[in-house]
C-alpha cells in the first residue's frame, strides 16, 4: 500500500533516463502516494531533479521557476538536426580558435536573450510535442521567448571540446544557446553534454543516485528528505500564533505589521510550515496552503 509522504528529494538523475522514468523508480522506492518533478531533464542530461513528495508538491513551481545553473559541453565543429548527439550531422567544420576568441564571444549571450525554441523540445503545440512533429519532418513557427543568461564561464577548453559554467533563467534552451556561441565561433557547435548543478538555492552535491537509494534501508532513504518548505529556503519566514494559524489555514487574510513582500513562507507556534503567501498593504495573504492533515503529519 501508498503512503503519504511529505518532503523533498534531492535527485542526482543518471543519463539515460527520462525525468518521468526517474521520478517513478524515486516514487517506487518510497511507496510513496503522491509524487512529482520539478522540471524536466532530457535523458542525455544528468544532474539535479528536486523531486516532490506529496505535500511539498504544493511548492514545486517554486523550483519550476527558479534559476539553473548547467554544465555544458560544446562539441565545436559539427552541427547535427537536433542540435545534440542524439542526431545527424548537418555539417562538420574545422576548428581553429584560441581561447581569446571564445572569451571575446561569450559577453554577446549573457544579459536578456529572445531565443526560438528547438523543433527538438518537449513544448506543446495542439496539444503535441514538438519534437513529435520533428519526427515527421513536420515544421512549426515557433516564437522567440525571453531568457535571461546571468553568467557564462569557461571550465575548459581543449581541441573541439569547449565546457561552460552556465547561469541562467528558468525556460533557457541550454542546447540553443550552444548552437548559437557555435554559429558566433565560426565553427558551428552542438551540445555534447548537460548537467544541471543548480535549482535556486539546491546544490546537486546534496543530491543522491538512484543506485544509492536502492541499497539503502526504508528508514534511511526517508532520512535523505528534506522538509517540504526547503524549496522555499531563500524566502523570508513569519510565524503565526495557533489561533492566527488555525484561521490561515482556511485562507483567510491577516493583518500583520510588515512591508510588502511577493513571496513568504509562513509557519504556525510549533515551527511546521503552514503554506506560502505574500504580503501586501498590511495583509499577509495566502496563496498556497497544506492542509490541516498535511500539517500534523509533518
Amino acid at each position: 500500500m501508498r503512503r503519504a509522504l511529505h518532503g523533498v528529494l534531492l535527485l542526482d538523475k543518471p543519463l539515460g533516463l527520462s525525468s518521468n522514468q526517474a521520478l517513478q523508480r524515486a516514487k517506487r522506492l518510497f511507496n510513496a502516494e503522491k509524487a512529482g518533478h520539478t522540471g524536466t531533464l532530457d535523458p542525455l542530461a544528468s544532474g539535479l531533479l528536486p523531486i516532490c513528495f506529496g505535500a511539498a508538491t504544493k511548492f514545486s513551481q517554486v523550483s519550476l521557476d527558479a534559476d539553473k545553473r548547467y554544465i555544458a559541453t560544446l562539441g565545436l565543429g559539427r552541427t547535427t538536426t537536433t542540435g545534440d548527439l542524439e542526431g545527424t550531422t548537418l555539417e562538420e567544420r574545422a576548428v581553429s580558435i584560441g581561447r581569446a576568441a571564445v572569451e571575446a564571444v561569450l559577453p554577446r549571450f549573457v544579459g536578456s536573450l529572445d531565443q526560438r525554441p528547438p523543433m527538438h523540445s518537449a513544448l506543446k503545440h495542439a496539444g503535441r510535442a514538438l519534437y513529435e512533429y520533428a519526427r515527421e519532418g513536420v515544421q512549426i513557427e515557433r516564437a522567440p521567448r525571453a531568457v535571461t543568461v546571468h553568467a557564462i564561464d569557461v571550465l575548459a577548453f581543449e581541441d573541439r571540446s569547449l565546457v561552460l559554467d552556465v547561469r541562467c533563467s528558468k525556460g533557457t534552451y541550454v542546447r540553443t544557446l550552444a548552437e548559437d556561441i557555435g554559429a558566433a565561433l565560426g565553427c558551428g557547435a552542438h551540445l555534447a553534454a548537460l548537467r544541471r548543478t543548480a535549482c535556486g538555492a539546491l546544490r546537486v552535491e546534496q543530491a543522491v543516485t538512484i543506485d544509492t537509494l536502492e541499497v539503502l534501508a526504508p528508514a534511511e532513504r526517508d532520512a535523505l528528505l528534506l522538509a517540504p518548505d526547503a524549496l522555499l529556503s531563500d524566502w523570508p519566514a513569519w510565524r503565526l500564533s495557533a489561533d492566527e494559524a488555525a484561521r490561515f489555514l482556511t485562507g483567510l487574510r491577516r493583518r500583520v505589521e510588515a512591508a510588502d513582500a511577493p513571496h513568504v513562507r509562513v509557519y504556525g507556534p510549533d515551527a511546521r510550515v503552514l503554506g506560502a503567501a505574500h504580503i501586501t498593504a498590511g495583509e499577509l495573504i495566502p496563496d498556497r496552503l497544506l492542509s490541516p492533515l498535511e500539517v500534523q503529519s509533518l
